[in-house]
This record gives structure tokens, sequence and C-alpha cells, in this order.
């Protein structure tokens, strides 16, 4: 049940947001409430905002209010990273998923990237490609991107800590490893998004481990790195990408907040920002009486506890899930002034 505090403000000046806490009706929710969450998020073109349900591999659409339109099974582990283009959904399965038990053991499957149509219809699926890294190291993706033309970026954050291109046919093209310019090899490139913000596209690279983003055109030249070398180095652990207008929203999982850029990789502000919740045992959940992780009982709105998938729609609202046990859904609503 949503619940819309409208005390709750988080941001600052022209940048201010109210706090919608619990905003997705999920399918299954007794499941929902067990599973260990840690999905991506999109907005279709037709304005419908998918994630993944916590617990089972379900691919969910909401509407803006937050309650859910219709939902189909994938044949996934989980669906890390979402993105949508054109009438496809493309899914990041990075094949491996937290199930309830006794310390949640992670569960195995391989992982692979999922283009499917709208109603769930698989299209295409891509496996590792042929690259030296893969004979015996594992493909473990965690997002995917897909430019105008159709290619196709996927990001090997939880695997070799590569970027992959391939055309619009499902060509392999190249590689990308961060070696190429003087920012270094990435280290969990943990999301790839298309910025067309601005008259040539570029691509950016959360490259989450080394607290930084990697810019790149989309012939995989590097351009500029966004982090320690700029902005004061402020930037703590990018995990996704969303854009409204001429600002980027960055879900910072470490950090525990969103962190805003401007069209020219400047901060603006920071929504949520709760970092020192990561210092808490258990975190991104917490511990019960006997060790074991639970859904934290002390979670608070306007304050974040582990962003991980974000997304935008037309009205500049932001959609953000975390990654914890039993999920968090959170729609933060502009203000205007």
């Amino acid at each position: 049940m949503t619940q819309a505090t409208d005390a709750v403000l988080t941001g600052s000046g022209d940048h201010t947001y109210r706090w919608v806490e619990d905003w997705a009706t999920l399918p299954s929710p007794e499941a929902a409430r067990t599973g260990w969450a840690h999905p991506g998020m999109a907005v279709t073109p037709g304005g419908e905002i998918v994630t993944c349900h916590p617990a089972l591999p379900l691919i969910v659409f909401l509407r803006p209010a937050g309650d859910c339109v219709r939902s189909f099974r994938v044949e996934a582990t989980e669906a890390h990273g979402i993105a949508a283009h054109g009438d496809s959904l493309w899914i990041a399965d990075n094949g491996a998923k937290r199930l309830p038990g006794p310390g949640y053991p992670a569960h195995a499957a391989g992982g692979q990237v999922l283009e499917c149509a709208l109603d769930g219809t698989v299209r295409r699926r891509f496996g590792a490609p042929e690259h030296a890294d893969y004979r015996e190291g594992k493909f473990s993706p965690t997002s995917v991107a897909v430019t105008d033309d159709g290619e196709i970026w996927i990001a090997d954050g939880y695997g070799q800590s590569l970027v992959h291109r391939y055309r619009a046919d499902g060509d392999y093209v190249q590689t990308i490893s961060g070696e190429e310019g003087s920012a270094g090899a990435f280290k969990t490139p943990h999301s790839v998004w298309i910025d067309r913000r601005k008259r040539a596209p570029e691509l950016y690279v959360a490259d989450r481990s080394n607290g930084r983003i990697q810019v790149y055109d989309l012939d995989g030249r590097f351009k500029r790195c966004i982090g320690p070398e700029t902005n004061g180095g402020q930037l703590n652990s990018p995990s996704a990408f969303a854009a409204h207008g001429d600002l980027l929203f960055v879900a910072e999982y470490r950090g525990a907040r969103v962190t805003v850029l401007d069209a020219g990789d400047q901060i603006v502000t920071f929504l949520g920002a709760n970092e020192p919740v990561v210092q808490a045992p258990g975190w991104p959940n917490r511990k019960d009486e006997v060790g074991e992780p639970i859904h934290p009982p002390d979670l608070s709105p306007g304050k974040f506890n582990g962003p991980h998938g974000i997304a935008a729609d037309a009205a500049g609202n932001i959609y953000v899930a975390e990654w914890l046990i039993g999920g968090r859904y959170i729609k933060l609503e502009p203000v205007q002034t």
C-alpha cells in the first residue's frame, strides 16, 4: 500500500522531491516479504515502470501510482538489470539468487542476457562472447543498454569486469576493460547506460568498486572519468543510472543515496543520503538474535538503505529499488517551486 508522506522531502532548492514510501503493490506479497530483492528498473515507452519481484522470476509492470498492471515469468535467475528499448525489454540475469534459509545461500545457474517482447516472449539470448577471459572465468552480466541504432552494450559486472558491444544483428564487435584511457581497469562495472542528453550520445559505465563513472563514445573510445579526478572525489559507488531533462540520477549503493549530476557531470544535490547505515551489522539487511539476516526493522522514509535499481518517467518522477530482504520500492515526486 502506498504511503505518501507529504512532510518527508529530500534534495534541495529546485531539486526537491517528495518521498513516497512502499510505493509498489506487488503480486504474491507473502513471497515478496522473504525474497532477497536485487532488481533493476526501467520505464517503457508507454510509461509503465518495470522491475522484478523480490522472490520470484517475475517481471512486474506498474503504473506511476504503484498498482500492478501485469506481470510475466521469465526464464532467469534474477532480473538484475532491466532496460526498455522500443518494443523490447532487455534483462541482464547475473545467474545467482539469494534464497531463504540459514545464511541465505546463493543459488547459481549461469549468467545470460535476454531480449523479450513486452509480453514476455523471449526473442534472443546472449551468453558469454568469444573472449579469452571466459575460457575459465564466469559470465555474470549485471546491466544492458541499447543505442538508437540497436547496438547492444552488456556489462559483465559480477564476472570478468568487462563491457561488451554487439551489433544490432547480435554479432559481437568488441570488449572494453577500462584500460583504454587514463582511468584504468573496471572493477565491478555494475551498470551501462546511453546518455542521450547531449548532441552526441555517450556510454556511461558505473565503475562501482572504483567509485567512479567512466565515459566512452559509442565506438568504444574512452572520453573521460567522473569521480576521483573530478567533483572532489565525491562519488561513492555508482550502481545504476536514470535521467530526466539535463539531470542524471545515480543510485549509489554503498553511499545509501541517489546522487544528482548536471549535464556537465557536476554534482547538484544528494537524495536520501544515509551513508552511516552501511556500517549496520548485516547491512543491507540486519541480523537477528542468532546472527541470521532479516529485513531491516529500522528503515525510515527520507533515508535510503541500499539503492540498486533506478528509473525516471516523463513527468520527472524517480523510482528506486533497493537490495535487501523483502525489497523496498520508493518513488520520488518532484516538488514544484
